[in-house]
């Protein structure tokens, strides 16, 4: 942000130029190929449907289009992370889910990454994924830094780089959103040093760590409004209207950061962080980080119900949707659930597929400010899973863990088959043909999220791959393709090697 942005063998490299646009001279790109139109009903698999069939390098490439790795040199400018693995299999059309993950360069510094589900379009989840992460620099940066930011900016003079993003080639790199973007990252940094004029600069404790991830999510929720309701204002705005859009559309985001030996995890709505344990005895654990922020979380449904009058609770919340229209509870942009009812009349005047909510009484409906968890980083903490929804609703987050540490571990140890007492020869072939299969698998993919989109979509039910079921799952036309998974985007962060 504030400069130019490049996309070189996947990494992205921001340098700051004063009042420069974050539109670059061509347009964004897109994620093509596996992009499904929306689709209704349920995703229940249904076997009897006849697909096409198609043959293994197809499979693999499907699966493997916009797969992406990166390792990070040892030293203290990596944090303690030693890579990380991600991946993207598309539903919607185009995709609705965005990924991030970038190092903080200055001052005290950090590896961030980030999984954003949209709804109601991607435009939301494709600001968030470019931006948010700037505003987290911006609270862990050290004042004399944002003062010497301000000061080059003043002076016309170059800035030093904020960020260093690390993307597939083929991620979207710019937004085509203007100056406004810049103006506001700039009027938050400006508020950081006046707030704090005279404070007493220290190190980020946890506490101040978490304070600042809040205050970075809620004020970029802040600009996105604003930045709407500026274009609403002006008596010509039939040209580009991405701040609306932006604002319409929501999305849920679920962010790591990685710091001086902390994981911090902030999380808006219903994407998941886990985190993969290895005990004494060489066995895995699944720890979640994140709580789901809708109605299958007896916490926040009463948190909801809380926000609210008594006459309106059994508006507020109908089949478990946010005024029987929203599952998330929070997350980024939907204002049509946090905008006055005033508001929302100006923008119908320009957007008559606006309409006001049913029981639209108290707002705002939707809360912006994330649910944040710090965890020390200990040797037997291998690695974590942030994922959008579209994994978890195919997988338990156990099973998630296993299948990595299966990946990562690469099967060198196979314990010997002994048939327990009463074990049929059926059983004992399921056996053999299960252990198969995870050799296979685990030799198709280096990457850990490919290896999880693989079984996910294709999983026999006792751990391997059934290879028709996959091929069905990927092979269904764009129409159906939305009833059966969602957007699925997965970024697996490598913290210790797993013990053999």
């Amino acid at each position: 942000m504030l400069g130019r942005s490049t996309c070189i063998s996947g990494l992205c490299r921001l340098d700051v130029r004063p009042y420069c646009s974050l539109a670059s001279s061509t347009p964004p790109s897109k994620l093509q190929g596996l992009c499904y139109p929306l689709g209704s009903g349920g995703r229940k698999y249904r076997t009897q449907h006849q697909t096409g069939q198609m043959g293994q390098a197809q499979v693999n490439h499907m699966l493997k289009a916009y797969e992406y790795s990166h390792s990070f040199p040892k030293g203290s400018a990596s944090h303690g992370v030693l890579g990380f693995h991600s991946n993207t299999l598309p539903s919607n059309q185009p995709s609705e889910d965005r990924r991030s993950s970038a190092t903080c360069l200055p001052g005290h510094g950090g590896v961030m990454f980030g999984v954003f589900d949209g709804h109601a379009g991607a435009a939301c989840a494709q600001a968030v994924s470019h931006r948010l992460f700037y505003y987290m620099a911006v609270e862990m940066l050290p004042l004399r830094t944002l003062a010497e930011m301000e000061s080059a900016l003043e002076e016309d003079r170059p800035a030093p780089p904020l960020l260093e993003w690390h993307r597939h080639p083929r991620d979207p790199c710019e937004l085509g959103y203007g100056t406004n973007a810049v103006d506001s990252l700039r009027n938050y940094w400006q508020d950081r040093l006046q707030e704090e004029e005279g404070e007493e600069e220290g190190e980020q404790d946890e506490e101040r760590m978490s304070a600042g991830l809040i205050s970075a999510f809620k004020r970029l929720d802040f600009d996105l409004s604003v930045e709407a309701q500026v274009y609403l204002s002006r008596r010509d705005s039939g040209g580009g209207s991405a701040p609306l859009q932006v604002a319409l559309s929501g999305c849920t985001a679920c962010v790591a950061l990685v710091s001086n030996g902390a994981l911090h995890v902030a999380n808006l709505g219903d994407s998941r962080a886990v985190l993969g344990v290895q005990g004494s005895d060489g066995s895995w654990s699944a720890h979640s980080l994140t709580n789901d922020h809708n109605a299958q979380n007896p916490d926040e449904l009463q948190r909801i119900m809380g926000e609210h009058p008594r006459s309106e609770r059994r508006t507020v919340v109908r089949h478990d949707r946010l005024l029987g229209l929203l599952l998330p509870f929070r997350g980024f942009g939907n204002v049509r659930f946090k905008w006055s009812g005033e508001m929302l009349s100006r923008v119908f005047e320009k957007r008559q597929d606006v309409l006001l909510p049913p029981h639209y009484l108290t707002p705002p409906y939707v809360s912006a400010q994330p649910e944040v968890t710090t965890h020390r980083i200990s040797p037997r903490d291998k690695f974590i899973v942030l994922a959008t929804d579209g994994l978890w609703e195919l997988m338990h987050r156990q099973t998630v863990v296993q299948l990595v540490a299966q990946q990562l571990t690469g099967l060198q140890y196979q314990r010997p088959l002994v048939p327990g007492a009463g074990m049929t020869l059926g059983g004992l072939q399921r056996l053999l043909v299960e252990r198969r299969g995870r050799v296979q698998a685990v030799l198709e993919d280096q990457n850990a999220a490919t290896h999880l989109l693989r079984h996910a979509l294709g999983d026999d039910g006792y751990g391997a791959v059934a290879q028709n079921r996959l091929v069905k799952m990927l092979s269904l036309p764009p129409d159906l393709a939305r009833r059966y998974r969602d957007d699925i985007t997965i970024t697996v962060i490598l913290l210790n090697e797993p013990d053999m």
